[in-house]
Order: structure tokens, then sequence, then C-alpha cells
């Protein structure tokens, strides 16, 4: 299938200064975290453990763990309960990854056979399962139970978020309202809990600790939107992972709605009978009425937004070099965003 192109991502070289000077300030926790996390397979009992380390085993970007740390040293001093937070949202997210892979049926991630394409559906299931309940498991550790009962509301959200955007599929009627309720809790959910109890931890003022949740929700928000929009018209090589699973499942993201909404007539109901029916050249045409449509741009354009609004808010966060950092992971998902709303070729 023939995919328009997408310009390739060029992070300006003041952005990969600024993340990297980020990453290279909390690298040794992250680090600590990396390890830890690989540590938890020998929890589980022989016959599992080979299973837990392979999802384990991943190599992801760390983004939640990273805004933990960072909101930590932002509003005080990181400690060890923020190392203990990144691990067990890491391994929430992790579980979420193998069920996202089941229910999507893709087959790689970050450039290896996804568990299920590995083990089976039924496996996986049971896998992301036990890295569910191990996280609760550490999340009891905290002294302070609000902090546990907040690592359990936000897992429910990310529940909840899956089930409901699996309830709406191929429903051409889902709002960009619905959608953004659906993806603030499936995916900005973790990002909220990670800033927001980063900065609970460190006993921060009320209004920092707000400031660093809305900061987390709206940045997870368009980290989403940029991953519905690769999905679409990504580059599987250079994403590292299965992409197109969105619209054969039915699943309707921004730039789809935004097509749906400004489509009229028989082009839309023509549009609609394509996404029903999710053939190949379906797809190819849909593809190419999203761009002439500008839905990619419009889409892309409003997670931009988003993005400013979480910097914006930071504001009100004591001005030091991890919330400089914080800043630096804004500007780069900013960046990586940008080249969905050019001109495609």
């Amino acid at each position: 299938m023939k995919n328009l192109t997408i310009p390739r991502v060029t992070v300006s070289a003041a952005s990969r200064l600024g993340l990297k000077q980020t990453f290279d300030l909390i690298n040794p926790h992250l680090y600590t975290v990396d390890q830890r996390i690989k540590e938890q397979a020998r929890a589980f009992d022989p016959a599992v453990e080979g299973y837990i380390s392979y999802a384990l085993d991943n190599g992801g970007k760390h983004l939640r763990p990273a805004l933990a740390i960072l909101a930590g040293g932002a509003t005080g001093k990181i400690t060890s309960a923020h190392i203990d937070l990144a691990i067990i949202l890491e391994l929430i997210h992790m579980a979420t990854l193998v069920h996202d892979d089941i229910i999507d049926g893709a087959d790689r991630r970050r450039d290896q056979p996804t568990p299920n394409a590995k083990w089976g559906n039924t496996i996986s299931v049971l896998l992301g399962d036990c890295l569910f309940s191990h996280a609760l498991k550490l999340a009891t550790n905290f002294s302070n139970t609000e902090i546990s009962r907040r690592i359990a509301d936000a897992a429910t959200e990310v529940c909840s978020g899956e089930i409901i955007q699996t309830q709406r599929r191929f429903d051409l009627k889902l709002s960009t309202a619905d959608y953004f309720r659906i993806i603030e809790m499936k995916t900005a959910a973790l990002f909220a809990a990670a800033a927001e109890l980063g900065a609970f931890i460190s006993e921060a003022s009320p209004d920092s600790i707000s400031a660093l949740k809305q900061y987390g929700l709206k940045l997870g928000t368009a980290y989403q939107v940029y991953d519905d929009l690769l999905d679409l018209v990504g580059n599987e090589a250079e994403a590292g992972k299965t992409l197109g699973t969105d619209l054969r499942k039915g699943k309707l993201t921004l730039p789809l709605i935004i097509l749906l909404q400004s489509a009229r007539g028989q082009e839309n109901q023509d549009i609609s009978n394509q996404l029903l029916r999710g053939e190949d050249a379906d797809i190819e045409a849909i593809i190419e009425a999203v761009d002439r449509h500008g839905a990619l741009k419009t889409a892309a354009n409003t997670a931009l937004r988003m993005v400013k609004e979480a910097n914006d808010g930071l504001s009100v966060v004591p001005e030091n070099r991890y919330t400089a950092g914080l800043k630096s992971v804004g500007v780069y998902v900013g960046e990586i965003i940008a080249p969905f709303g050019k001109k495609r070729d």
C-alpha cells in the first residue's frame, strides 16, 4: 500500500542539546530504574520468569519515569521513593503495551517480536496481567496510602480508556470530545500520575502539584495524538513497531474525526463506507483524503497547542534545572509532532 511521505523528523540542535542535558541530569536515576525493572522478573516463579524478562527487556523511552524524577527534582530532592514510583508506572505502562499489541494484532514493537507474536494471545494476556498485579503490589510499599491509591486510580483509568476505545470501534459518531476523553484515560493518565506524584512525594505546594499534574495530562494527550498520526502515515522501519492498526481495527483517531467533520455529502458517505470496509484500497483513499482536507495539519496543530499549554503551566513551579528539563521534554515532543503538520509530497 502506498503511503504519503512524511518529512523526516528534524529536531533542532537546541532541542537535542536540551534533551541530552535533561537526560544526562537524571541518567543515574534512569539507569537505576532500568536495572531494577529488569530485576523484577526474579520475583516470579521460574516457569514464568522468562516471559516476564522478555517483556521487561524492551529498551523503551522511559518517558514516564523521566517525568516522575524530573518533577521530584523540580519541587525538592530526588529520593528512593521517586525511583520506586518510576518503576511502578513503567511496569503498568509495559503491561498496557502487552495488552495493546494483542488487541491490535501487532507483531513487532521496538524492532522485536511482540509477546503475542512469540507465544500467542493466551500467554500474553496473562503476562500483561502479571505485570499489572506486580506493579500494584509494589505500590503498597509506600507508607502514604494516598500514593498507592493514586497509582491504582491511574491504572484503572488506563484500562477503562482501553475498554471505551474498544467499545467505540467503527463508531462514526465518535466526537472530538469523546476521543480526547479516551486518550486522556488510556495514555495521559500515567503521564499525569508521574508528574503529579513526583511532586507529591517531594511535598511540593498544592499549586505546584496541580500544575505538574496538568503538565503531564496535556503532554501525554499530545503524545498520544502524535502516536495516532504516526500509526496513520508513519514509517514502520523508522518507528520500529507495527503501524496501520488503528484504521484496520476501526479506531477513529483525531485526524479521522476531523476528516469526517469536514467532508460533506456524498464524499462523507464514501469515506464512512471506506472506514467500515477497511480494505487496502479504502485505507489508501482515506489517508489521501485526510491529507487533502488538512486533517493531519489540524490534528498536529491541536497537539502542538497542548504542548505549549503544558510548558506554559510550569510557570508556577520553582525555576531550576529540573523544571527546565521538563520544558525541554515538551519542546522535543513538539518538534516530533511538527512534521505531521507540513504539506505532504
